[in-house]
């Protein structure tokens, strides 16, 4: 099973670099595919932590990544999941042998959300069938660890607990809500890409320092 995020923006964020980490180590560099990234992006424009990490990447969009990714096949109509919060049908794991790749368009870790996939569903009509994760924001990372909660470990959306809108506190006057859905752990508590509690409370301390 192939994750593919459609990156579809300039750069990368501390915030993002974080995200992608993470989700390289939960999947394995060899199932992660970042597409469509700006035209005449080189290797030496992405952050050197991914690459050293294996990630795979390609400025080409959906219809064409098996030609710069070689264990990606052409991708067939309708076997492509695009998760879309959006979508009218929750993801179910019955449906894990319906579908090929799995599409990530950004939206999922925006706030406010930007409607990404409606670009996608509009350029790919007939490639992609839309599925939701649920009502709720999920940041990239948590979107691509409740899909693969739902498809490889068979459960139900439904059954997966979640922490959403958590608050971070740093001291007795810092704080910081998230507004975003997480999955949590066996403790409860939410699952964050490595780094990203002393991101937060960094850019949370930048904040306060604007203010005064």
């Amino acid at each position: 099973m192939k994750y593919i995020i459609e990156h579809m923006e300039e750069g990368f964020s501390e915030w993002v670099i974080l995200e992608y980490a993470q989700v390289i180590r939960d999947l394995g560099s060899e199932n992660l595919i970042l597409s469509s990234l700006p035209e005449g992006t080189t290797s030496d424009m992405i952050p050197k932590k991914l690459l050293d990490m294996g990630l795979q990447w390609t400025t080409k969009d959906l219809s064409h990544i098996h030609e710069d990714i070689a264990n990606v096949e052409h991708m067939k109509n309708g076997r492509v999941c695009l998760l879309d919060p959006r979508a009218t049908t929750d993801l179910q794991p019955s449906e894990a042998d319906e579908f090929d790749y799995f599409v990530f368009g950004g939206i999922l870790g925006d706030h406010p959300p930007r409607d990404r996939t409606k670009e996608l569903k509009e350029a790919y009509p007939d490639l992609l069938v839309g599925r939701r994760l649920g009502d709720k924001q999920m940041t990239t990372d948590t979107a691509i660890r409740t899909t693969q909660i739902i498809i490889r470990d068979q459960t139900k959306f439904e059954d997966i607990k979640f922490f959403d809108y958590p608050e971070f506190k740093f001291n007795k006057y810092e704080a910081t809500e998230m507004p975003f859905r997480y999955v949590v752990d066996k403790k409860g508590k939410p699952i964050l890409p490595d780094g990203m509690l002393e991101l937060i409370k960094r850019d949370s301390e930048q904040s306060l320092d604007d203010l005064l």
